[in-house]
């Protein structure tokens, strides 16, 4: 399989700050992958490094087999960017906008292609085309980037944030048009705070912490990393009892949970079969309790702060 895009031991630094520290990616082509961490992690300069505004310190950094610095302008042809905080021409309309931001990638408004698709995309992202730039919201300005990325096709979509702003309507329709571009062949690196996104969208996630790739697999392979959670109705975690791999039985609302390595599951079930459990439910782990194995310990620490604060203000009153 074609490797699109490829980082070995990369590195930014600005002064002492290591934005990125020895940064290890592959993404594979016709994939969507997801690249998460939270803000601060280096998942902006990584994609500023790959679309050439950004020089690297050090290692490795290729987009199609190409530099992105030095090929920057050949690059460019072949990728669709959008940004998660979208500036637009204030004195141009949204249409004037996205017909311009297309030109740059070497549409014509007068194609007949293109025109047809950027109308469908208007219509599907229920855009007013005619109002100036000043007077769009921020989900507006990113329906711009959004509908200029995705009217004219493009080998390569680098996407950061990209639904930010937009409500959960708009949302659905950003999913279908990335799989419509993957159902095509296109490529797809999407950085994005909601989970949920990219647990429906993506082949392959990656996770960024202080510039480094911490993880990265399939979501089946991420999850045989952690445990799945079983229930079954029940008012006594007893009956969980004597049953091989299973973790920290309690009983919660009625019913009996417990957990187990996630490789362990199919062994497990001709056991609760036998014992005629009622309402089994077998919850493998989410993307968020994936993505926690690795900032957990931050938001820990972010709540530790919190009550010092709280006891700090409670003194003073």
């Amino acid at each position: 399989m074609t490797t699109v895009i490829r980082t070995s031991g990369l590195t930014k630094h600005y002064g002492r700050v290591h934005a990125l520290d020895g940064l290890d990616l592959a993404v594979d082509e016709g994939k969507v992958h997801g690249f998460l961490g939270p803000n601060g992690a280096g998942k902006s300069t990584t994609i500023r490094v790959l679309l050439g505004l950004a020089r690297k310190t050090g290692g490795e950094a290729s987009v199609f087999g190409g530099d992105p610095w030095r090929d920057a302008v050949a690059l460019h042809r072949r990728i669709a960017y959008v940004p998660g905080d979208v500036s637009v021409w204030p004195n141009l309309s949204g249409g004037e906008a996205i017909d311009l931001m297309a030109r740059l990638r070497g549409a014509s408004r007068h194609d007949a292609a293109y025109r047809g698709e950027k109308q469908r995309l208007i219509e599907a992202f229920q855009f007013d085309p005619r109002k100036k730039g000043r007077a769009y919201s921020k989900g507006n300005r990113q329906k711009v980037a959004l509908i200029a990325a995705f009217a004219v096709p493009a080998d390569l979509y680098i996407l950061d944030e990209p639904t930010s702003g937009l409500d959960p309507l708009m949302d659905v329709m950003f999913r279908r048009e990335v799989a419509r571009v993957r159902a095509a062949g296109a490529t797809v690196l999407l950085s994005s705070h909601i989970l949920s996104e990219v647990e429906q969208l993506c082949d392959r996630v990656s996770i960024i912490r202080a510039g480094r790739i911490v993880e990265s697999g399939t979501l089946a392979e991420l999850r045989h990393l952690t445990r799945t959670e079983i229930s079954f109705e029940g008012a006594d975690a007893s009956a969980a009892a004597g049953i091989a791999g299973a973790h920290d039985a309690v009983t919660e609302d009625g019913r009996v949970r417990f957990t187990v390595d996630s490789d362990a599951v199919a062994s497990i079930l001709p056991e609760l079969g036998r014992r005629n459990v009622a309402g089994l439910r077998v919850a493998p782990p989410s993307l968020e309790e994936l993505f926690l194995r690795h900032y957990g310990d931050e938001l820990a620490v972010d709540r530790a702060s919190v009550e010092v604060a709280g006891d700090e203000l409670e003194g003073v009153r």
